[in-house]
């Protein structure tokens, strides 16, 4: 006696399996192409406008690469956002460190102190920031009160002002990212190292940082895109004379009404970005596999 056996119902199971995935991903995929890639492409074909006639050209472009006020506003947005990126980075690795490794009562404190600027608004965070750096602000009538300095010193309206503001915006992130990656970190290398004679300088330099490594990129990378897209800081504590490609978009919007140049800012902008991660993703996975190669040798 022979017994057929058929599988088609298990296949068929199967194939439902495994588009699960696709339906689950497809709301998220149908905002991302509604309100993301379409208004990208519609930006980008902007740019390919006259602003006066609407005809195709590449007049926005040419403007963009030939204007010097431009060109300085991209390369200060770029200075700008690496000063925020290794700044809020630095600062945040401490807390990180202490909020991954501590088992303390104070890990509550540290953490909402961490988050708290989250709390207030960026518009409410930069004026704070102004009434501190300001001519007459906190920091100058305590130095002139104390008889240190003779004159107000310069510490608003300028990029020093707009850097401690973006840090101070875009550090509760890179506070978050840091801390993921150091609780991904085994501690028994770092008592192993210590067990070795490494001191606490030694076991962070040679083992938690080139270990956190994803987590340092992450932060640069989220720090430095938060900060060169960033309007109300820059705007804000820079003042007019302070020109970077977010602000420079709005006058061009709002005021000269030039929608293709505007684009092509927004463009350079989108671009800049995109390097700079490319570039931060292609390091890390030179340095993690670097790492992975000497664990093997």
């Amino acid at each position: 006696m022979t017994i057929l056996a058929l599988d088609l119902p298990s296949r068929r199971r199967n194939s439902r399996r495994n588009l699960a995935p696709a339906f689950g991903l497809s709301p998220a995929g149908l905002m991302l192409v509604l309100f993301f890639a379409m208004p990208m492409g519609m930006m980008i074909g902007t740019s390919f406008h006259d602003s006066s006639s609407g005809a195709l050209s590449f007049q926005a472009y040419e403007r963009f690469l030939s204007d010097g006020l431009t060109l300085t506003g991209f390369w200060r947005t770029t200075v700008m956002s690496c000063l925020v990126a290794v700044a809020a980075t630095a600062l945040a690795f401490p807390p990180a460190y202490f909020l991954a490794r501590s088992k303390s009562r104070f890990r509550i404190i540290v953490l909402a102190l961490a988050l708290a600027p989250e709390l207030a608004g960026v518009v409410l965070r930069t004026y704070g920031w102004l009434i501190i750096l300001e001519d007459r602000g906190f920091i100058n009538d305590i130095l002139l009160h104390w008889g240190v300095i003779a004159e107000p010193l310069s510490l608003s309206k300028n990029l020093f002002a707009v850097v401690v503001g973006l840090t101070h915006v875009v550090l509760p992130f890179a506070v978050l990212s840091l801390t993921t990656s150091i609780q991904g970190i085994d501690q028994n290398l770092e008592r192993a190292a210590q067990m070795l004679g490494a001191n606490r300088l030694s076991v962070i330099r040679m083992i938690l940082v080139p270990l956190s490594v994803p987590g340092i990129v992450s932060a640069l990378l989220l720090s430095f895109t938060m900060a060169a897209s960033a309007y109300a800081t820059p705007a804000l504590l820079g003042g007019a004379g302070f020109k970077v490609l977010a602000t420079m978009i709005s006058e061009q919007v709002l005021f000269y009404v030039d929608w293709p140049f505007a684009a092509v800012m927004a463009n350079a902008l989108l671009i800049l970005m995109l390097i700079v991660s490319y570039a931060g993703l292609n390091v890390e996975k030179r340095l993690r596999d670097k790492r992975d190669a000497k664990q093997r040798g």
